[in-house]
């Protein structure tokens, strides 16, 4: 198996040009044909896969942090006559099932951070379409603010899943047709199925595209509009951003070892060990923004490369006191630009860990540091199980685990659902959530978190190791896929958003579409293109 990297860098790129020109930059797809990620396929017309969306996520992340100057983006092709052919079908084909399902969960949670970016960084994308847009391309598209499109007479905006593969759009293209574009359900439904695309006239007026411009005027069209999106932009001109330097970890065997974040293998049983250390003091020199990157990269890291530990284990190491202490600098400074990313940074990350396909547990022991916006990290678990009594190593000791409520858990980081965990954990109870912010800044024992309702459960240092024990066997004697579904369905509660439209309806449907002989099958249509044989349909509705 291919061990999957997620570090990059403007200088190894090997499918992207990034450059800026004062406000505005320029995201140009130039993809290497031969520079796929794994053997098997050749990156024709501008398709792309993993590594391509990895470069792409790099790039998005130094807009941020290192070009906080820059206001309007323009994400556009290096190469004449197409812009993007979308996923590499060839690539889709061969992959096993579950590289494919990873692979489109990381392009949505990479699209959706670009809306993140226009939403509470003040950029402007405006997508400039110079060739031939399918699938994966136009979903790209959708993923920006604007959309232009070059007036030639064969350029086309399509999404040809559905009758050329048997598949869906993969990134979340249906949902921004009608949620984000507006688009009419019945042209939403021409368009879906017909694999030509649509150009020019009709596809303004199907709120496909917003602009259509002549070839001849597009470049000066597009720059113009890029400058007038920056020149709306209130966000400082004047201000110098932070270099993102490569991470620092070490990979055994028996785990992956960051400054603040290590997992720990535990095979045999299916369990990952993660913990997250606080700050080491009250200096407030970057922690969270090094301990979001480290757990961004072990999360895709896990999620990518060992997909057989169905758990993981999540615990923390500091004092809550300079945890919350870090926290308040930062929430009392989010005007500052840095401060405002760092903290939508952890809030991205935070929701990666929710549509992780894992299981979740978070243990709370004496010497952990769940308070405010570590306290997240085990209200994002599907379980909460907390030591009443002394460390089970030291039985003398007056050492008992706490922890504690801040600003940070009621509302600072929400889920793509839109509401807090909190207000996912206790929905529709008010009266529980105006109980808990009376509680807030306070230490909780395991008696007043229990009763509280903020752990599962609080063994006392007798039954503790037996306990934990069975709970995590317990998961692991059940059935992955089952557990998948369950957890989905728990984690999200309450209202319909887009994001969790296209992680749970649309990525829960083409997740079964995947594995159907329709489309998956040796006469399948995923399996039958390009090859001049027409696929064969099981006709039978499910």
């Amino acid at each position: 198996m291919v061990v999957v990297s997620f570090d990059r860098s403007p200088k190894t790129y090997r499918h992207w040009k990034l450059w800026t020109d004062g406000p505005v930059a320029w995201l140009e797809l130039d993809v290497d044909e031969q520079g796929g990620l794994v053997p098997g396929y050749e990156l024709k017309l501008n398709s792309y896969d993993l590594g391509v969306d990895i470069e792409l996520y790099d790039a998005l992340q130094r807009l941020r942090f290192e070009h906080p100057e820059v206001r309007a983006v323009v994400v556009t092709s290096a190469k004449e006559k197409v812009f993007c052919a979308g996923a590499n079908i060839r690539m889709l084909a061969a992959s096993p099932h579950a590289w494919k399902v990873n692979f489109c969960k990381f392009t949505n949670e990479t699209r959706n951070g670009m809306e993140d970016a226009s939403e509470y960084s003040g950029l402007t994308f405006i997508a400039a379409v110079n060739g031939p847009c399918a699938g994966g391309g136009y979903e790209l598209a959708l993923a920006c603010d604007r959309i232009l499109l070059i007036d030639d007479n064969s350029s086309t905006v399509a999404l040809p899943e559905v009758p050329l593969l048997g598949v869906l759009p993969g990134t979340g293209g249906l949902t921004r047709l009608t949620d984000k574009r507006r688009v009419r359900k019945d042209l939403a439904d021409v368009f879906a199925t017909r694999s030509d695309g649509v150009r020019g006239k009709t596809a303004v007026d199907w709120r496909l595209v917003d602009e259509v411009v002549p070839r001849r005027e597009f470049r000066a069209v597009v720059e113009q509009r890029a400058r007038e999106a920056a020149a709306r932009n209130p966000r400082p001109a004047d201000v110098q951003g932070i270099r993102l330097d490569p991470l620092e970890r070490e990979f055994n065997e028996q785990g992956v070892f960051y400054r603040y974040v290590r997992a720990e293998f535990d095979r045999p049983a299916g369990v990952v060990h993660l913990t997250v250390r606080g700050p080491e003091d009250d200096s407030g020199d970057g922690w969270l923004l090094t301990l979001t990157r480290e757990l961004d990269d072990v999360i895709l890291h896990l999620r990518t490369n060992e997909p057989e530990p169905g758990t993981w284990v999540l615990r923390t190491e500091g004092d809550p006191a300079l945890v919350l202490a870090h926290e308040q600098r930062l929430l009392s400074t989010r005007d500052h630009w840095l401060a405002n990313e760092i903290l939508h940074y952890y809030k991205r990350t935070l929701k990666r860990l929710d549509v992780t396909s894992r299981s979740l547990v978070a243990l709370i022991e004496p010497g952990s540091c769940f308070a405010g916006l570590l306290l997240e990290l085990a209200l994002a678990c599907d379980l909460q199980y907390m030591l009443d009594g002394p460390p089970i190593e030291d039985p003398d000791s007056g050492k008992r685990a706490q922890l504690a409520l801040s600003e940070a858990n009621f509302g600072v980081f929400p889920m793509g659902n839109g509401l807090s965990r909190l207000q996912s954990r206790f929905y529709g109870r008010d009266d529980h959530l105006d109980w808990l912010r009376r509680e807030a800044g306070q230490p909780l024992s395991a008696a007043q978190a229990r009763e509280l309702g903020l752990v599962t459960d609080a063994p006392d240092d007798i039954d503790w190791e037996d306990e934990v024990r069975l709970v995590l066997e317990q998961r692991a004697a059940l059935s992955p896929d089952a557990l998948t579904g369950m957890e989905a369905n728990h984690r999200f509660v309450g209202p319909e958003t887009m994001e969790t439209k296209i992680f749970g309806r649309l990525s829960a449907w083409q997740n079964w579409i995947f594995v159907r002989p329709n489309a998956s099958g040796p006469e399948g249509a995923l399996r039958r293109y390009g090859t001049g044989q027409r696929a064969v349909y099981d006709r039978k509705r499910v």
